[in-house]
């Protein structure tokens, strides 16, 4: 498709350079292209991600964001709607199940390269540039706009630069170089896609089961020509494709380098031994993974909350600025809501007041999502007297919960068309600044 821009003022921002080309970078691009900003995005590896990472659920708002810029059918073309959750412990038994609100759209399941490659598609249709081998390393900025440099001497200005490099942001040190850095959440992760799982299809539901030792999730498809009825067309008896994931505790943390140096082959036997006692399908799933298909995820990180998100003209944006555990199923619904709020509010009102006017609209909501999710962690990590205390406690806990108080996560909604207004001056000025020192290096 292609986006209809609306005039920019050039009393604001012009151009932008993105730094980061993952699913956050392209959108904010996409977003920006149709605030008829000019951007240009700036990854710091050689190639594309086509390949690279595992499974991802976009919830209802991420796609209410898309929608937003329309771009939302090219996560309808992909994913597969996720109906509920299931929570098990490690012996069978069920504790909660729970669905999306009621008026709510499900939750999607979207394989992470496959979005990659839609927005990577997306963006470049509409006229963004993306190039590859450009690792940032320092940037200026004066009153006039900002300048990019990277590792092959290369450099690059715009009017505002935006991080979307992630939870290991260089443009994080580079806008606070005392900015906090990811927390280990104690969980290394991992998952995988098995072809012929010998389990019946989950139907559209999420399965979980809180193991002795780990935790573990996994959701089944329908065979390939499946009728309505379940019969197969084709005549054949060929099972469903399985999704699986773990989250292994550890106590010492490790890098993801650290964690694909284990090998594949020794993290199976691992992964065998820590749910050798659960009453799940996960040693079955384990034993028909193939090593080349396990994916290594590495640790399981979480930004503690940063303080600042931007100073003079630079942003962070997505993980960078605001990265919530995967256990939110949020992570990518909120750094698409972020870039479609921030191109929003750069389109509307000057760069300064635009970047207040964006922490103001994104901040309550993402820390409020993001502490949410560390209650989630800790439920995966509780220790043997821990463990009986939660699966005594959550059957009857989750009864107590209506879905209806989790809909403010999900019915969030962007309204394009509707002008930004100018931000209040004392909610977020004493936390960002609006000076900054005229160079900075990472």
């Amino acid at each position: 498709m292609t986006l209809q821009t609306q005039p920019q003022p050039r009393t604001r921002t012009r151009t932008a350079l993105v730094i980061g080309g993952g699913i956050a970078g392209a959108t904010t691009a996409l977003a920006l292209r149709r605030a008829g900003i000019e951007a240009t995005v700036y990854e710091a590896y050689d190639s594309t991600a086509d390949g690279i990472g595992g499974g991802l659920t976009l919830a209802p708002n991420g796609l209410n964001a898309l929608d937003a810029i329309g771009a939302a059918d090219l996560v309808r073309d992909i994913g597969s709607p996720m109906t509920a959750i299931v929570l098990h412990s490690w012996n069978g038994k069920q504790l909660a199940e729970f669905g999306t609100p009621p008026g709510v759209a499900p939750m999607q399941f979207v394989w992470r390269t496959e979005l990659y490659r839609a927005l990577y598609a997306e963006a470049v249709a509409n006229g963004v540039g993306i190039v590859h081998g450009k690792r940032l390393v320092r940037a200026e900025q004066d009153g006039e706009g900002v300048t990019a440099h990277f590792a092959d001497g290369s450099s690059a200005g715009a009017d505002l630069l935006i991080g979307a490099d992630g939870i290991h942001s260089t443009v994080r040190s580079i806008i606070d170089p005392a900015a906090p850095q990811p927390r280990y959440a104690g969980l290394v992760s991992f998952g995988a896609q098995v072809r012929d799982s010998g389990l019946a299809s989950t139907e559209g539901r999420t399965l979980m089961s809180f193991g002795k030792r780990a935790f573990f999730g996994w959701w089944t498809t329908e065979p390939e020509g499946t009728g309505r009825d379940g019969a197969r067309r084709d005549g054949s008896d060929r099972d469903g494709t399985a999704v699986w994931f773990a989250n292994l505790p550890r106590t010492e943390p490790m890098t993801a380098a650290e964690a694909h140096a284990v090998g594949a082959e020794e993290w199976l036997r691992v992964l065998t031994t820590a749910f050798a006692d659960d009453r799940s399908p996960a040693l079955d799933l384990l034993r028909r993974t193939d090593p080349a298909d396990l994916l290594i995820t590495g640790p399981m990180e979480s930004m503690p909350e940063v303080p600042v998100w931007h100073r003079g003209r630079m942003v962070l944006l997505g993980d960078s600025a605001h990265a919530a555990s995967s256990s939110s199923g949020q992570g990518a619904s909120l750094a698409i809501e972020s870039a479609v709020q921030l191109a929003r509010c750069l389109r509307d009102l000057p760069q300064h007041q635009a970047l207040t006017a964006y922490e103001q609209l994104r901040r309550p909501r993402v820390e409020r999502i993001i502490k949410a999710a560390a209650r989630t962690n800790s439920n995966k990590t509780p220790g043997p007297v821990g463990r009986v205390v939660r699966d005594a406690v959550m059957p009857l806990a989750m009864k107590l919960v209506k879905p209806e108080k989790m809909a403010w996560q999900y019915e969030y909604r962007i309204n394009w068309s509707e002008p930004v207004p100018a931000p209040s001056t004392a909610a977020t000025g004493a936390r960002t600044g609006s000076a900054a020192p005229a160079s900075h290096s990472a």
